[in-house]
């Protein structure tokens, strides 16, 4: 489980510009005004060969009244609290202002690593500015400019020395499937897992929001072995401390990450909605293997359409995710619960499938040879070799005079293609080009 990483500081202090050189693309929008980073934005990146998930959130203002400035404040809390290391930036240029020391206060009762960046220090002619951050009463400081780099090595070098090895594989977790249970709030998540398990290993209640720690729990049914990742572990409402925040995204991430399959949990009373969709396509993008479970099935009023309609609603909001098996069922009343270990058996046959060599390439030339893909610049394509590279996901290359000449719609063919004749229809598959070295 890949450590989390947040970004915090005043609105306009540099922290999109500090995400995007971090995450290497230009994925934040960066403009010359506060506030353009309301919500939480996300990304894979590693430092030193140590991987990390890093957050970029909206401007933090500790006394802000209005109510876009309430929700941007809230959402970093949240961010603060999903943390494991905090980057904490402030303006050279700005000055130390009551709102960095509010923050820096709030930190300090934080147990958990925070590096205090002062931003905007392009030049040895900013670096009188640092001096009066020291005022915070902070050991150590890391001037730097995240829009040209310099400081920015010295920062994250020290970042990388909290950042834990690749997590070694647990006795016996490594047989386990792993399953992880994601969906927005409400949705039944603990009901469902405390359903699997037959007693109350998660505490179940309406409210929603108010999840923050994935809880893992082992299971063994008819002599196989798995793990629930549930990332619906709700705290006693003593505990509660952002009833504001809708979905903590962050924890589907890390649950994710660590995942064979997600169960991806509907709401039949409500439909699939925006979220749903973007939770599932955090897991495609993974290359985790998915279920869409829809729950609250017993809720339903029903006749011999019903599920026919509610499959198209389905698929057609989430087309990208047109192989995945769907499955209706009632945590609450247990219908239809059990058949969800028959469909995670099937889908984890078929993504650690590993397919022969030999008759791959045989298989493939007949599949190109049925449609060959129209030729490019008056040359044919010519297609060399194809093989298997990895499972979780079954991943592929092909090797090819010019992988930059496959267009998009025939490597969609061929993916099809490689569902339909090697038995993999119900999970993602991944295929790269390669050019075939001379």
């Amino acid at each position: 489980m890949k450590p989390v990483i947040a970004i915090i500081g005043r609105p306009n202090v540099g922290k999109s510009t500090l995400f995007n050189r971090l995450a290497g693309r230009g994925k934040a929008i960066v403009i010359d005004e506060p506030g353009a980073t309301r919500d939480r934005n996300y990304a894979d990146c590693a430092w030193n060969d140590r991987p990390f998930t890093l957050i970029d959130t909206g401007g933090f203002e500790p006394a802000a009244e209005v109510e876009i400035l309430v929700q941007m404040r809230e959402q970093t809390k949240l961010a603060i609290e999903e943390a494991d290391i905090i980057l904490f930036m402030m303006d050279g240029r700005d000055g130390l202002t009551p709102a960095d020391q509010e923050i820096a206060r709030m930190l300090r009762m934080e147990k958990k690593a925070v590096f205090y960046a002062v931003n905007k220090v392009d030049g040895p002619r900013h670096e009188a500015l640092v001096a009066e951050f020291y005022r915070l009463g902070i050991d150590k400081l890391y001037p730097l400019s995240a829009q040209h780099g310099p400081g920015l090595d010295d920062l994250m070098d020290d970042v990388a020395l909290c950042l834990p090895e690749a997590e070694a594989v647990k006795d016996g977790e490594g047989e386990r499937i792993r399953i992880a249970v994601i969906g927005r709030p409400n949705v039944g998540k603990s009901s469902l897992v405390n359903r699997i398990l037959g007693y109350e290993r998660t505490i179940a209640n309406p409210v929603p929001g108010t999840t923050r720690d994935a809880i893992d729990t082992p299971v063994t049914r008819n002599g196989k072995h798995y793990l629930l990742i549930d990332t619906a572990g709700i705290r006693r409402k003593s505990r509660i401390s952002l009833t504001l925040e809708k979905y903590s995204i962050v924890q589907a991430i890390k649950a994710i990450d660590r995942a064979d399959i997600a169960l991806i949990l509907l709401d039949a009373k409500e439909g699939i909605s925006d979220q749903d969709v973007k939770i599932a396509g955090l897991a495609l993008e993974n290359g985790t293997a998915c279920i869409l479970v829809v729950n609250k099935w017993d809720l339903m009023e029903k006749d011999n359409s019903t599920i026919g309609t509610y499959v198209e609603n389905i698929r057609y909001h989430s087309k990208f995710l047109e192989f995945a098996p769907i499955i209706f069922v009632s945590a609450l009343s247990g219908q239809r619960v059990t058949k969800i270990f028959e469909l995670i058996d099937r889908v984890y046959a078929q993504y650690t499938r590993r397919i022969e060599t030999g008759e791959l390439n045989r298989k493939i030339r007949e599949i190109i040879e049925a449609n060959p893909p129209p030729g490019r610049r008056s040359r044919p394509h010519v297609f060399n070799y194809i093989t298997q590279v990895t499972v979780k996901p079954p991943t592929f290359a092909l090797f090819v005079r010019d992988p930059s000449d496959i267009h998009f719609s025939y490597e969609r063919y061929l993916i099809n293609r490689i569902r339909e004749t090697f038995g993999f229809p119900e999970v993602p598959i991944r295929l790269y080009f390669r050019k075939k070295k001379a």
